[in-house]
């Protein structure tokens, strides 16, 4: 039996390889998990490293209806970083795919594998400004000024 669905969001990110071919790949692949539907991404946004290393980002936000546990929604998102070659050699190392459970319904969860909410999700304007887009009831007018000075532009690109 399953349990009720519950909506999540997830943050996308990628400064290896293309990385907006990885993004919009794994926006596809969000929509093919087990028990789960895509419901809407954000537009993509090109970003600099914040508190990371590397070439520019890619990033934005995906809401999904899941009827899957939050654990278990993390070890498949962990698979699909895992099948775009994602490696961690170092914290914030760059990477060919990033994505983060932001969001999991309202549950708070503090475990040593998952902390949800995501817990600098409202220091991070590649996380606020989509996350905005597709979810405008879950970031303030505030938030969003308080990460006005992080670069972020829409991305339009190939």
């Amino acid at each position: 039996m399953l349990r009720e669905p519950v909506t999540a969001y997830v943050g996308l990110g990628a400064n290896l390889g293309d990385p907006a071919a990885a993004v919009r790949q794994a926006l596809t692949d969000l929509g093919q998990l087990p028990h789960t539907r895509l419901l809407v991404a954000s537009d993509l946004y090109r970003t600099t490293p914040h508190e990371a290393e590397g070439p520019d980002f890619i990033n934005a936000v995906a809401a999904v209806q899941t009827h899957l546990s939050a654990p278990d929604l993390l070890v498949v998102l962990q698979g699909l970083e895992q099948a775009a070659g994602r490696e961690r050699p170092w914290h914030h190392a760059p990477r060919t795919l990033d994505l983060d459970l932001l969001f999991y319904g309202n549950a708070r969860i503090d475990s040593p594998a998952l902390t949800v909410p995501h817990p600098r999700w409202t220091q991070r304007a590649f996380v606020l400004v989509p996350l905005a887009q597709v979810a405008p009831q879950c970031v303030t007018p505030e938030q969003l000024s308080a990460v006005a000075t992080q670069p972020l532009v829409r991305w339009d690109g190939p």
